[in-house]
């Protein structure tokens, strides 16, 4: 009739010290803590322990992201204040708007341009004699005039938008208040004499109608290019699809993004030849930097 009790406890009384709104969860632990001997044998018995866990975001918490606004809340259960979602849909209207817009005038700009090369040389064979010279002189000033763009961009830029005109400039340098900008008049100025010459081109024959013919073709190609790098890669005004993939186009759309943050004094002012001048001012570092960080960028949108 011996029976040891080797161990004992001591019960302490439980005391509540959270309110009916924060009830924690009960976790139980299991603890060899008794052992009873009888004879010859021994018998472990458990007791049962209850840990309180804390909640890990209070109400308060919540409600005060909530009146904050944070758009870094990834809790499904916590509302988007009503300014943040209209703020994305006025976001997603100016992209779609600028969408349209650089839809119509690239398909438009192309199918006239297209319309415009072949009715030129269709007529210029009419007689049967080729005019070899003129159509040579077309198209030289057409690869011409597209390189000579980034030079007179690039000029420009620093000469001009950035001094005497920079208060329409200075749009581009600011968050942007709906769909288009003031900096946009840019473009249509450029679209000027680019008209002016393919017209001119169009509707006279002759080795000087041609190669004004050539350099309107040459304006017209650089500014879709420009259009689709610069306002759709670079500031992403509308999606551009597989260009954003190619190797060079990431490292132009990194320098311009160099540009908007003044590290290098504005360098560079150039668009598609920005990567050269980066180069030039000792900043392939910092140009290697801003690729990785477009590039872990598009990687987690």
């Amino acid at each position: 009739m011996a029976a040891g009790l080797l161990a004992a406890t001591t019960p302490k009384p439980f005391h509540s010290f959270l309110s009916s709104h924060h009830t924690p969860k009960p976790t139980p632990i299991f603890h060899p803590l008794l052992k009873v001997k009888y004879g010859g044998r021994r018998k472990t018995s458990f007791a049962v322990c209850f840990m309180l866990e804390e909640q890990k975001q209070s109400d308060s918490r919540i409600v005060n992201l909530v009146e904050e606004g944070t758009e870094d809340v990834k809790d499904p259960q916590i509302l988007i204040p009503a300014r943040v979602a209209e703020k994305l849909a006025r976001k997603r209207s100016e992209r779609f708007t600028y969408l349209v817009a650089a839809v119509m005038s690239s398909f438009g700009i192309t199918s006239m341009a297209v319309m415009a090369v072949y009715y030129r040389f269709s007529w210029q064979m009419e007689g049967g004699e080729v005019p070899l010279s003129e159509m040579f002189g077309t198209f030289a000033l057409s690869v011409g005039a597209a390189v000579g763009m980034e030079f007179w961009a690039r000029w420009a830029h620093r000469a001009l938008w950035h001094a005497s005109l920079w208060h329409m400039h200075e749009s581009h340098h600011r968050p942007r208040e709906g769909p288009f900008e003031l900096n946009d008049v840019f473009a249509i100025t450029n679209a000027v004499p680019a008209i002016a010459l393919l017209s001119y081109g169009f509707f006279n024959k002759g080795l000087v109608p041609g190669l004004c013919f050539g350099a309107g073709l040459g304006i017209t190609v650089f500014g879709m290019a420009y259009m689709f790098v610069h306002d759709g890669l670079v500031h992403k005004r509308f999606p551009v699809g597989p260009i954003a993939n190619v190797p060079y186009f990431r490292k132009v759309a990194a320098a311009h993004q160099l540009h908007h943050s003044e590290k290098f004094n504005g360098v560079p002012y150039g668009l598609f030849l920005g990567p050269k001048e980066v180069e030039e001012v000792g900043g392939l570092e910092e140009l290697e930097k801003e690729i990785n960080r477009r590039i872990k960028s598009s990687k987690g949108s």
